[in-house]
């Protein structure tokens, strides 16, 4: 079982908070472009860390296949069968490299980061392959 990191969660809901408060500030200010783009901020960043607390589980693995986060906040179950690929794009850029696991089921493809599993995306697919074998 693969899971976002209760503090990235926290930290979230934390930045939510704080543009809420620039918000509130910057509307008794009068400054409305400050408004503008604190709003969507406080918002967009709420929903990412409301997400992160309501479903931390993203990826789950049994005998019967795995579980993945689909939507907001529903659960999506794949049997092994229906895996057509699991593997890891790699990119570096500006001397930094960042790993992606893609899960390919034919009808969806599944992206999780390092931040969805904590843990190395590489790791995460060779333990799945191990199991799905």
């Amino acid at each position: 079982m693969w899971r976002v990191r209760r503090e990235l969660a926290v930290f979230k809901i934390l930045g939510a908070l704080a543009c809420a408060g620039l918000a509130v500030y910057w509307w008794v200010d009068g400054d409305v472009r400050g408004v503008i783009l604190a709003v969507p901020a406080a918002v967009l960043v709420g929903g990412m860390g409301l997400r992160d607390l309501i479903v931390p589980v993203r990826l789950a693995a049994d005998q019967s296949g795995i579980t993945v986060v689909h939507g907001f906040a529903g659960k999506r179950h794949v049997p092994w069968e229906a895996i057509r690929d699991i593997k890891v794009d790699v990119n570096r850029r500006w001397g930094r490299r960042s790993e992606i696991l893609e899960i390919d089921t034919g009808d969806n493809l599944h992206i999780f980061s390092r931040h969805d599993l904590d843990a190395p995306p590489t790791e995460v697919a060779a333990a799945l392959r191990r199991r799905g074998t």
